[in-house]
């Protein structure tokens, strides 16, 4: 957003949006945590997970790149922000601005076609026209402020499909573009009203070629969003209400027209920082609160996506080092585990004061995210709606760790209880074992044709390069969690790959994550899901698995990426 870098470096002070929301009474407070709990552990009521009571689709958790403001990332930033594995982000969505003219489209490409390349969804929000389509007006005594002039709406709509064209041209396929970003907080950038966003998207937003956004208002001001919803030609040509958090208070977060309208249409929220910009990223336990907000982001308001302003940035999830922060660390603990397509199921949001919970599914991947924001641990137990025994494993982001994970636990009959240590949040990942699912169909899918061969097969295949595979697994009674890690050592980038391998005699998958996996037992193949089948020269990718033993927990022994072996390490 707003705290823009003149090329002399530095912060530009724009009006002071602190100022605003103190003046309007909405701006967060920042407190030490409040010390609910006494220094002893102490037990919270049981949160209950319903598989079956499935809420949004998650599209994912991102930021934003905007190299004229803040400089571009860097390659190794990019793998980092966008890279799924330990020490990574995890983000899946990136967002970036639309040049106010052709000679400006390609300042944020190349962070835009590697993210494209890795996966992640793009989208693009203006700030002005092209300078030709803009007319200066008084609002409020601002005497050369800035709106698209009526008779160009229709240039201006044309010119959004330019940017779009172009992105498609050089390897992005961007996902959505807005109308405007902050239509109602323009100071240094074009206004828009409600009507005046309403008659673009009734007479023009039908001709733009990629899925139309709107209206992007700094503050979720519903009075911007409300008239598109309930103007039924609007709506038609809108196909995301994106909103912005900067000062809205939890209250505001529910949105019941939107429940009741908007039907067919994603919600999403596009740019915020939190709790502010002018602490570290660093300060911890003000960290926590990054994950409270996005709790109730995912828990009350319901959105389908969560973008931060600057990913790279002092207050941001990465640092101007490129290591990534306390305040990145809370968001990988969302990011990294709750991918696009899993889907919000119900869960018990406030078991305990300063206690907050969420949980997701994909197929019979079911993931737990728990705060804890009290100055003592809390003991939590967690029961899983028809769910049986399996293994469970989990990461956490408290003081010293940064989404460190943690020995391997079980979940016995659908029933889990843990410890929260104090000021701290975890991210469980375990499996159904009984039960219906619901769709997504779960990622273990059934047998299919025996092409490409398996780890056992000579060289030879399809390959273009090779390839370098790491695996490691964490066991415990009967089960284990896998991660495998496929780096491209070669000099082609490889467009859709599966990896083949045998498992060891009695071992058998139960959920995966980030490829398909098929069939559960013996030789097996993995295959690259929609978000991550190009893998570039030198790209890893992280992809994973939950099994049972019988007491058989060795390593498959050798790997094939498309036919060809690869190295292990």
């Amino acid at each position: 957003m707003h705290d823009q870098k003149e090329p002399v470096g530095g912060e530009r002070k724009l009006l002071s949006r602190r100022s605003v929301l103190t003046t309007m009474g909405a701006l967060p407070v920042i407190t030490a945590a409040a010390s609910v709990l006494g220094a002893t552990e102490a037990a919270a009521a049981t949160a209950t997970v319903n598989p079956s009571a499935q809420r949004q689709t998650i599209k994912g958790f991102g930021g934003m790149t905007h190299a004229a403001w803040a400089g571009d990332l860097t390659a190794a930033q990019r793998e980092t922000a966008f890279g799924t594995g330990e020490g990574k982000l995890g983000f899946s969505i990136l967002r970036i601005p639309v040049g106010e003219s052709q000679s400006d489209f390609g300042r944020d490409l190349a962070t835009a076609k590697r993210a494209a390349e890795l996966g992640v969804t793009v989208f693009a929000s203006p700030w002005n026209p092209p300078a030709s389509m803009i007319e200066t007006f008084n609002r409020s005594g601002q005497t050369n402020a800035k709106r698209l002039r009526y008779d160009q709406y229709a240039a201006y709509a044309q010119h959004l499909n330019s940017f779009s064209t172009y992105m498609k041209n050089n390897g992005v396929n961007l996902y959505a573009i807005s109308v405007q970003n902050e239509p109602d907080y323009a100071h240094d950038w074009t206004w828009w009203t409600s009507t005046e966003m309403v008659r673009f998207l009734r007479e023009n937003a039908g001709s733009i070629n990629t899925r139309v956004m709107a209206p992007e208002s700094f503050q979720y001001v519903k009075s911007m969003s409300d008239p598109i919803l309930n103007d039924s030609t609007a709506l038609a040509n809108v196909d995301i209400i994106g909103a912005h958090l900067y000062g809205t208070p939890y209250s505001n977060f529910p949105y019941p027209l939107f429940k009741q309208k908007g039907a067919g249409k994603e919600l999403w929220m596009t740019e915020v920082y939190y709790p502010n910009s002018t602490d570290s990223a660093d300060t911890w336990p003000q960290a926590l609160d990054v994950g409270e907000h996005m709790h109730r982001a995912m828990v009350e308001a319901e959105f389908q996506a969560y973008v931060w302003w600057y990913i790279r940035r002092s207050y941001g999830p990465m640092r101007e080092d490129g290591q990534i922060s306390k305040r990145g660390a809370i968001m990988a603990q969302f990011a990294r585990f709750v991918r696009p397509g899993y889907v919000r199921i119900d869960a018990t949001a406030n078991p305990a004061t300063n206690v907050y919970v969420s949980a997701y599914r994909s197929g019979n991947t079911v993931v737990i995210v728990a705060i804890n924001k009290n100055t003592s641990a809390v003991s939590q137990q967690f029961t899983v709606a028809n769910a049986g025994s399996a293994g469970v494993s989990s990461w956490v982001t408290d003081g010293s760790r940064n989404v460190a994970p943690q020995a391997a636990t079980s979940m016995s009959n659908g029933s889990l209880t843990v410890t929260l240590p104090a000021r701290s949040m975890t991210t469980f990942v375990t499996s159904l074992s009984g039960g219906q699912s619901p769709s997504p169909s779960p990622v273990v899918s059934p047998p299919v044709s025996p092409s490409p061969s398996p780890a056992t097969s000579p060289s030879g295949g399809t390959g273009t390069g090779q390839f370098r595979v790491a695996y490691t697994m964490n066991s415990w009674g009967d089960g284990f969690t896998a991660s495998i890690s496929i780096t491209n050592t070669g000099t082609s980038t490889v467009n859709g790959w599966t990896l083949a391998f045998t498992l060891p005699s009695g071992q058998s998958i139960t959920s995966g994550w980030n490829a398909t996996y098929s069939p559960s037992s013996g030789q097996v193949s993995a295959r690259n899901v929609s978000y991550n089948g190009t893998l570039a020269p030198g790209a890893t990718v992280d992809i994973g698995f939950q099994a049972s033993h019988n007491g058989n927990t060795s390593k498959p022994t050798s790997f094939t990426l498309n036919g060809t072996p690869c190295d292990v390490v």
